[in-house]
């Protein structure tokens, strides 16, 4: 049984996380403040942290940092700043995903269970979604896509984290390496077209989702 710590000074919600991670098949651990995480992480060894940057006696920023000098256990960072460049920075000192409050535990569940797949090595579940990069060949329950190149790299890229917000500007850098000067809502487009391919194919698929005024992200269909 994998492990989770969960790092969160609100007993309440630490509470529902521990339930629906045990629900999930997971065991954990919850700690209520930020001293003595590392020690404790470098004691037990768990598969998984789910780390709060609010906390009180130190930052979760400070301890991932830390925890970085000497594990590569996963870590998503669990945040109330919303700000891109909290995001970001969580990112460069050693996270794996994030996650903004306030949120659904069943989503913080599948988050769990994306990173430990993606960190072991194990294919993403794709929920009847298939992507072949060296052929640049969708499939959606069986039935090809007919992706263009940019909208196949668009959609790889989102399904390879899934429920990570992106913004218009962050995916535009990252489908259009050559650095053209293109229209912010060219996303946009490419994202409608991608949804029509799949409704196409299965009535009622919503698994690009749009977050307001932020971005987008890939939702799988938890069922």
């Amino acid at each position: 049984m994998q492990r989770i710590l969960i790092v969160e000074d609100e007993a309440r919600l630490a509470s529902i996380l521990d339930d629906y991670l045990h629900a999930a098949g997971f065991a954990s651990h919850w700690l209520g403040e930020g001293r003595g995480v590392a020690s404790w992480v470098r004691a037990e060894r768990p598969d998984l942290i789910l780390l709060d940057l609010m906390l009180p006696s130190r930052d979760g920023m400070e301890i991932c940092k830390d925890v970085r000098t000497f594990s590569t256990v996963p870590i998503i960072m669990v945040t109330a700043r919303i700000e891109e460049i909290d995001r970001l920075l969580g990112l460069e000192l050693g996270a794996d995903d994030y996650i903004c409050k306030p949120f659904s535990p069943r989503e913080v569940v599948a988050r769990v269970k994306a990173v430990l797949r993606r960190t072991s090595g194990q294919t993403q579940p794709d929920q009847g979604l298939l992507l072949d990069p060296p052929t640049m060949r969708a499939t959606l329950d069986g039935r090809n896509l007919d992706l263009t190149a940019v909208e196949f790299k668009l959609l790889a890229f989102l399904h390879a984290r899934p429920c990570l917000i992106y913004s218009r500007d962050q995916l535009m850098e990252r489908i259009y390496a050559d650095q053209r000067i293109v229209n912010d809502r060219t996303i946009d487009s490419h994202i409608k077209k991608l949804r029509r391919k799949m409704e196409q194919v299965r009535p009622g698929c919503d698994l690009i989702r749009s977050v307001y005024s932020v971005g987008y992200k890939f939702e799988p269909d938890l069922g």
